[in-house]
């Protein structure tokens, strides 16, 4: 019998809460996308002050972690080494901030983060990973 568990929006909100502490202690606007299995957008806060793109691109950089199951970094970096025709994958948004949550080896969401440099989206989305962690 097969089963999957599933991120529920308590838990959605949780993680975006997380991702939310580590941009405010960084003084640092960012739209936060959480998205289920499916890809499907669970959970969107922007931040005030945040760049209104920024909402489009997080949940695209959410969609991008989950659908090729890897940070977004992972394509960031194959681009920045010349592998440029990752940029045509569908789908594919090659730029640091989005994160799979996988749980028991299976990929049940991700996290999207935009709105500061790349990099630093990055850390708030490993600030919603950590605490997806701790997540029964």
């Amino acid at each position: 019998m097969f089963s999957q568990w599933a991120l529920s929006i308590d838990d959605a909100k949780a993680i975006a809460s997380a991702c939310k502490a580590c941009a405010q202690q960084n003084q640092w606007n960012v739209v936060i996308a959480i998205v289920d299995d499916g890809g499907h957008l669970m959970y969107l806060e922007r931040l005030d002050g945040t760049q209104k793109a920024s909402s489009v691109i997080a949940v695209e950089k959410a969609k991008t972690a989950l659908l090729f199951k890897r940070p977004t970094l992972a394509i960031e970096t194959a681009v920045k080494n010349g592998r440029n025709v990752m940029m045509m994958l569908p789908g594919a948004t090659p730029i640091e901030g989005g994160l799979p949550l996988v749980r028991d080896g299976q990929f049940v969401g991700a996290i999207g983060i935009s709105g500061v440099q790349s990099s630093e989206d990055g850390i708030v989305a490993a600030a919603g990973v950590a605490h997806f962690a701790t997540l029964a």
